[in-house]
């Protein structure tokens, strides 16, 4: 029996309005198309609502230059989507891009990350991209707060950071304004093929759709293999720190620390391999917070107002993972941790992809066949 189309049901259905998803479904309406995004709301253990608004570049893409590239185009196309959502929403995403540093605490870790940026900017068919070494003494000019034990730094013009909650507002703001139909306490249980697409239910109901694009974060490993796909993910989890206002005194900002439009300071950058918990853990923060007062002494005369700790959607390399089902052609996967830094690549490039229902040569590299190489005899 066929199935047909009511003038209702959206071309494309898109699980999960984080980042991800709301880049996407931007990306395609802007394209002309109906888009519908089911999210589960704000009981979604989301990234969006953790991460550390940073666009870094820096460091991205050892043993994968492909991603290295994807990053730095991300960078440089940061402005226009910081102007576009201003155009169509007046809302501000306070993008600010003068560059970025590595502070290192000891001769050994500026060497080890000096070495990290040659072997990166070696690979072959990498891109390459500027960056500059410095001392203590070059370093504090730049940065006059920080501390003795700053041996030195590495600094790369490409990198910014965002307000990222402004960011995602700007995002849903637009959304609404294009007419997408959001959906949230529409958690997705079950997504079945059907005569030309899917059947997407939950408690909620049903929907019917020609394509779906699963941007569900941590959900996609449920969900990813109902459509023929994976979704590849390690536990990993961030904790962050936020002190007070203060005058400001740190005008770019660092791969750790970074001092907010508003003045606040977030301290972040812990990687954990726990997936079960969000209790903040005491012994993590506190390195992280010891961290960053040997780099910036100030920071030890300013009160913590909030500390959280979120999920991270990492897969086993780092890497993001965006691909078409072959046996369920129309079903999409998108995952990745950088999802502030790579929102220009989401809302064009990749929305350009699913829009065509093809994702071409030079992004194919982000399928998952990578996690399946057989070893070498």
């Amino acid at each position: 029996m066929t199935h047909h189309r009511s003038d209702q049901e959206p071309d494309f259905a898109i699980v999960g309005g984080g980042l991800m998803g709301a880049c996407v479904a931007w990306g395609l309406a802007r394209q002309g198309s109906r888009v519908c995004i089911l999210d589960e709301g704000d009981i979604a253990l989301r990234a969006s609502r953790a991460n550390f608004a940073l666009i870094w570049v820096q460091g991205k893409g050892i043993g994968f230059p492909t991603y290295a590239a994807w990053t730095k185009a991300a960078a440089e196309a940061w402005p226009r989507l910081a102007a576009e959502l201003r155009c169509e929403t007046g809302i501000n995403v306070g993008l600010d891009q003068p560059g970025g540093f590595t502070l290192c605490l000891s001769d050994r870790e500026l060497q080890a990350n000096v070495d990290m940026m040659v072997r990166l900017h070696n690979q072959p068919d990498t891109v390459t991209y500027s960056y500059e070494v410095l001392d203590h003494t070059q370093t504090k000019a730049r940065l006059p707060a920080i501390g003795p034990d700053v041996s030195g730094s590495i600094y790369c013009p490409l990198d910014g950071h965002v307000n990222s909650l402004r960011l995602f507002r700007a995002l849903h703001t637009a959304l609404k304004a294009r007419s997408v139909d959001y959906r949230a306490d529409h958690a997705v249980t079950a997504i079945e093929p059907r005569a030309g697409g899917f059947a997407l239910t939950g408690a909620w109901g049903e929907i019917r759709t020609p394509k779906v694009v699963l941007a569900a974060g941590l959900g996609n490993a449920r969900l990813a293999p109902m459509v023929g796909l994976e979704a590849p993910m390690k536990p990993s989890r961030g904790q962050i720190i936020v002190t007070e206002k203060a005058a400001p005194f740190l005008r770019y900002p660092v791969v750790t620390v970074r001092q907010t439009d508003e003045g606040g300071v977030m301290i972040g950058d812990s990687e954990e391999a726990d997936g079960t918990s969000l209790r903040i853990d005491h012994s993590i923060s506190s390195v992280m917070a010891d961290r960053a007062i040997r780099m910036f002494p100030l920071l030890g005369d300013l009160n913590v107002v909030r500390t959280w700790t979120a999920f991270r959607v990492m897969t086993p390399d780092g890497s993001p993972v965006y691909e078409q089902s072959e046996t369920c052609p129309g079903a999409f996967v998108a995952m990745a941790h950088s999802g502030v830094t790579l929102a220009p690549q989401h809302a064009f490039s990749l929305a350009d992809y699913i829009a065509t229902g093809t994702i071409p040569k030079e992004a194919a590299a982000f399928s998952t066949r990578r996690f399946r190489v057989p070893a070498s005899v």
